[in-house]
């Protein structure tokens, strides 16, 4: 028996909405203890993936020198008004700013060898199962060893 994602999915999703803030957005992460959630529009369509990766990339050295160096241009010499310097310390950046817009997909019959082929070649860490555009589960590689573990997948063994 070929063993499927809509075998292993997890349904009961977390998922973002593209306009909520990064704040908001790793509220969910944390507060789930999961590492990344889909980003969909108001119907349920996928719109790409954010992670705890996307949300650390803006707190980098890299990315401080890049902003230093920006508001050093824009000041030309002059010092920047403590408000203006405020509003660029709020947090406007939301779901849709962060995500990554590439995201793997499966449709709901794809066998878990195909998956697993999958994480190796993207190095991704789960997969969104998608029909007709909208996100139905997600399968991760979690899923994948609990399934082992239950005895669903037999290790070693073509499993579809």
């Amino acid at each position: 028996m070929t063993v499927t994602a809509a075998d292993l999915m997890t349904r009961d999703l977390v998922m973002v909405r593209q306009l909520d803030n990064v704040s908001k957005v790793a509220g969910v992460l944390a507060g789930r203890g999961i590492s990344a959630a889909p980003v969909v529009d108001a119907e349920g369509k996928l719109l790409g993936m954010v992670s705890e990766e996307d949300l650390m990339r803006q707190l980098g050295a890299e990315h401080e020198s890049r902003r230093a160096w920006w508001l050093q241009m824009l000041a030309e010499g002059e010092d920047l008004a403590p408000d203006f310097l405020e509003y660029l310390k709020q947090e406007k950046r939301t779901a849709a700013d962060v995500m990554s817009r590439e995201v793997v997909t499966v449709a709901p019959d794809a066998p878990v060898s195909e998956i697993v082929d999958l994480f190796a070649k993207h190095r991704i860490k789960r997969v969104p199962v998608v029909q007709e555009g909208k996100v139905v589960g997600i399968v991760s590689r979690a899923d994948i060893i609990r399934a082992i573990a239950a005895g669903r997948l037999t290790y070693g063994q073509p499993n579809g």
